[in-house]
Parts: C-alpha cells; sequence; structure tokens
C-alpha cells in the first residue's frame, strides 16, 4: 500500500504543513497540489464541497505526492466510509466531544475486527494499491476535531482512544465554546488560547499529536514552536479573497482592510 508521508512526517518530529480546499473545483485542487503542500484537506463541513466534487479533486492531486485528506461534516459512519473509499487517506472528523463519540469515528476508519469499516473500497484500491485492505487500518490518518466544552472536559478519555492518531483544533468553535468571538490565531490573554495550549500539553501526555487551524503564516510558524504536527493557514477561498482584495486597495489607493476571519 502506498504510504502515508503525512504520518511519516509526524514520526520524523517534523510538523506537516496542511492546505485547504473549499471550492468545489479540480482547477483549485490542482492549483493548490502544485504549491507544495504535505497534505490538502477538501472541507465537506463548511466548504462548498460534496462528494460529487471531492471525488474529482482527489484525481487532481493525486497526480502529485501530497496527500489528500477530507473534513467530513459530521461523525456519520457512512460519509466517512464512503469518502475513505474513493481514495482518501485521513480523516478530520468535527465536534468529537467524548471517548463514545472518538470510538465511533475510528471504528468508522477500521476494517474488522478493530472497527466496523464495511469493505468495498473501489478507488482506494487505485490510489492505495492491491494490498490496501492489509494495512488500510495503520495508514490512514484519523484526527478528532476539539472544540465543545464538553470535549475540554474529556480530553483524557479522547486522547487515549485506540486508533486515534491526533486531535485538531478548530479555534473559531473553540473560541465560541469559551464566551469568545470566533477567530483564528487566538491572543495570548484569551481564554480560548489558554484552552488550546491545555488542548496540546494533553496530546503530548497522551503520545498522539495536535493539530491546529491558523489564520497567518507567522501564528502557524508558532504553534509549530509550541509542538503543533500539523498546521493550516488559510484556504483557498481565502487566498482568493485576499489576493484580490489586497490588489484592488493597492491600485485604488485604500487602507487595507482588516482580512477575512472565516475559513
Amino acid at each position: 500500500m502506498r504510504k502515508n508521508n503525512a504520518k511519516e512526517i509526524i514520526k520524523s518530529g517534523k510538523a506537516v504543513i496542511n492546505g485547504w480546499l473549499q471550492i468545489p473545483s479540480t482547477v483549485s485542487a490542482e492549483t493548490m497540489a502544485q504549491q507544495g503542500w504535505d497534505t490538502l484537506t477538501i472541507d465537506m463541513q463548511h466548504g462548498l464541497v460534496d462528494y460529487t466534487n471531492a471525488l474529482p479533486m482527489m484525481q487532481t492531486i493525486s497526480a502529485t505526492g501530497v496527500i489528500p485528506l477530507a473534513r467530513v461534516n459530521w461523525n456519520e459512519p457512512g460519509q466517512i466510509m464512503k469518502i475513505l473509499d474513493a481514495g482518501c487517506y485521513g480523516i478530520i472528523c468535527p465536534m468529537v466531544s467524548n471517548r463514545k463519540e472518538a470510538e465511533r469515528f475510528v471504528q468508522a476508519c477500521k476494517y474488522p475486527p478493530d472497527g466496523y469499516r464495511s469493505f468495498g473500497p473501489m478507488r482506494g484500491l487505485i490510489y492505495g494499491g492491491a494490498d490496501y485492505s492489509e494495512h488500510a487500518n495503520e495508514e490512514i490518518l484519523k484526527m478528532a476535531m476539539i472544540e465543545t466544552k464538553e470535549a475540554l472536559n474529556n480530553l483524557d478519555e479522547i486522547m487515549t482512544t485506540p486508533g486515534l492518531d491526533g486531535i485538531y483544533i478548530g479555534p473559531a468553535d473553540l473560541s465560541l465554546a469559551m464566551g469568545e468571538k470566533p477567530s483564528f490565531d487566538k491572543k495570548e490573554d484569551t481564554k480560548t488560547y489558554s484552552e488550546i495550549l491545555k488542548i496540546l500539553e494533553h496530546a503530548k501526555k497522551n503520545k498522539i499529536f495536535a493539530g491546529i487551524h491558523n489564520g497567518s503564516t507567522d501564528y502557524a510558524n508558532k504553534m509549530i514552536k509550541k509542538g503543533f504536527q500539523f498546521v493550516t493557514v488559510g484556504s483557498d477561498n481565502r487566498f482568493v479573497t485576499n489576493g484580490a482584495k489586497n490588489t484592488v486597495e493597492n491600485l485604488k489607493g485604500k487602507t487595507k482592510t482588516e482580512l477575512s476571519k472565516g475559513y
């Protein structure tokens, strides 16, 4: 089976540099895949992408060495299994709040006896190789999103779930859980920032990696120095929006406005 290079990077102690795809387009996916990201995550939760878009986007990404991942829209086994069958090499699952939900997520990603994933990899065999079913349980990256108040009270229970590779922090939803405005790149004097560091320390203690979504490269570098091993900066949508806005404002001589806080 094709090796999951993201896992290899993490094992080496380095950080995975992850790109984010929200635009349902093979052209956008192809452009992003040529920029040197380690992984590209297709956002099926808050992006505009559904399964019929995600499949050709993964086919396009597969023309490069970039590892295709997906954030599903919920902890729903059918969707998780279907996108894995399409050749996705890792899942980011939102709103995982307790051990039971974490187990349900991980087991949906694994064939028996370790899980209850149904067999029928389809394109997974094309992308992964003929021995896909023998190694998929180990190669598929499984990341649970920590972003609710309940999850903050169950960090060790979630992070000791057998088969869970890492956790991923969604700062916007975590901010809402902490009673703050949703945003990325949280300042050090905020409650959300304190919780981010707490989550990171629990991940280290439980020997799994931690990932986080960032609004800027400076903040992502800061998080890598803190110990995060999976960092995302912006998205294809944000790159287009911010690049176009900066160009227009420069040409019109306007003062630069604050960049979008969305994904």
